[in-house]
């Protein structure tokens, strides 16, 4: 009997694991789980929707799911549809790649009011994902405050500024795209509590706010320090990598506002500490920083600014499985390299927290696969078997990879050139495109 696995998320951390179960010589069998029909996770709605090159992992994912060896079943919620201690009863290990779906809270006043939306749902929204289509941002504003010095700060930045021919060649939906092309917004701040050095975006993506047809970057230039040798700990890679980003910046610093009608400010040392208004979003209040002992600490001297949008984008957080532990201050199911409970296991941002690119999951799911292939000799429990008489008894629609497919293809067909594809963003519509493709 072979060794039953099944992957409860379908993104880069549940494939990898996949993938390495598939291509070891034990006998395995894989299903892959997902809330949503469509796979991929973030590289579908993560993944900014003009990095379509980024996108292009989902390739290799696809190749793994055809194999023979594993099953996805789409649109069944875990916790809803099914429990996590049914599917431990099911299957020899389960594996949680269920990322870490939710905003970290800013902690500070004014964080309830109205225009006042996380990156994970704001990106969410301009990516098309079912649960956050509904979002309606209000962009009617001409200045924006992006909270975050990373690369999904620079994302959301740099969709808001950018031109409908800049997106043409996006999957951005059709939505979105109205309401930003409406959107009277000219400046966008980033904020980050320390200095340039700190800042966690890759060269690639801040070359890009350089490239801009209607936006030009801004910088005080007496922030940025002659390189990154004052900053201990660094290996030589980091180092180099840190200044580039300096030398990118620099460069910036030489930028003139009226270049272009637009702006993308990049502000460093400063903390926000209150966001300003009525019941609505009218500015936001910030602390200037200094860094001691690698810390952003508040020097007393504050300033305003005023907007009518603030996104923050400070990081990521699970949110706690029944059926499993979960450390809530550090936002992860707890683990030992992967390992939960017996025959209960952790990949991803689930099991690490929120950092790294898509890449960095690979040596998650390979370790993890390792870890069932020692713990599991031979398959005991049924498995997919067990899994798909539940899904009956409970009268449950399942999408399948194929299903999957004709999807993905009608997205593909629908989508005015050159754009990629136009995409489905409600569950219903794409189970009505697979019953259209069944007829």
């Amino acid at each position: 009997m072979p060794i039953s696995v099944a992957v409860v998320g379908a993104g880069p951390a549940g494939f990898y694991t996949a993938e390495a179960l598939v291509k070891s010589d034990d006998d395995v069998a894989v299903d892959i789980i997902d809330w949503l029909p469509t796979p991929y996770g973030l590289i579908r709605a993560g993944v900014a929707p003009d990095h379509q090159t980024t996108k292009k992992v989902s390739r290799n994912f696809a190749r793994t799911a055809m194999n023979e060896a594993v099953r996805y079943y789409g649109n069944i919620k875990v916790g809803r549809d099914v429990s996590l201690a049914e599917l431990r009863e099911c299957y020899d290990a389960v594996v949680l790649a269920v990322g870490s779906p939710h905003d970290r809270a800013l902690g500070i006043p004014g964080e309830d009011k109205t225009g006042v939306f996380g990156s994970a749902e704001f990106v969410g929204w301009y990516n098309g994902h079912p649960g956050f289509c509904d979002l309606n941002p209000d962009l009617d504003t001409k200045a924006v405050a992006v909270i975050g010095n990373g690369n999904v700060a620079i994302d959301v930045a740099r969709v808001l500024v950018k031109t409908p021919e800049e997106m043409a060649t996006s999957d951005l939906p059709d939505y979105a795209a109205k309401a930003i092309q409406a959107a009277p917004i000219t400046d966008v701040y980033m904020f980050g509590r320390r200095g340039p050095v700190d800042a966690k975006f890759t060269n690639v993506e801040l070359r890009e706010m350089g490239k801009l047809e209607t936006c030009v970057p801004q910088i005080d230039g007496s922030l940025l320090p002659d390189d990154a040798s004052d900053y201990p700990g660094l290996s030589d890679r980091d180092r180099r990598l840190k200044e580039r980003n300096i030398a990118t910046l620099r460069e910036f610093a030489e930028r003139k506002s009226e270049e272009k009608p637009k702006r993308v400010h990049f502000e460093f040392y400063a903390a926000p500490v209150e966001i300003l208004g009525g019941d609505r979003v009218e500015g936001l209040r910030l602390e200037r920083t200094k860094v001691e002992g690698g810390r952003a600490v508040g020097t007393g001297e504050f300033f305003e600014i005023e907007c009518g949008l603030v996104l923050p984008a400070i990081g990521y957080q699970a949110a706690p499985i029944e059926g499993a532990p979960f450390d809530v201050k550090r936002g992860i199911v707890p683990n030992e390299d992967g390992r939960v409970e017996d025959g209960l296991y952790a990949v991803g941002w689930v099991k690490r927290g929120p950092t790294g690119v898509i890449a960095t999951n690979r040596p998650d799911g390979v370790a993890v696969a390792g870890h069932i292939l020692a713990d599991f000799a031979k398959g005991a429990k049924p498995g997919r078997e067990a899994f798909e008489v539940l899904l009956r008894e409970r009268d449950l629609r399942p999408v399948s990879f194929d299903e999957w497919l004709s999807i993905e293809a009608a997205e593909e067909a629908n989508a005015p050139p050159p754009a990629p594809r136009l995409k489905f963003y409600r569950i219903d519509a794409m189970l009505e495109a697979i019953g259209n493709a069944n007829d």
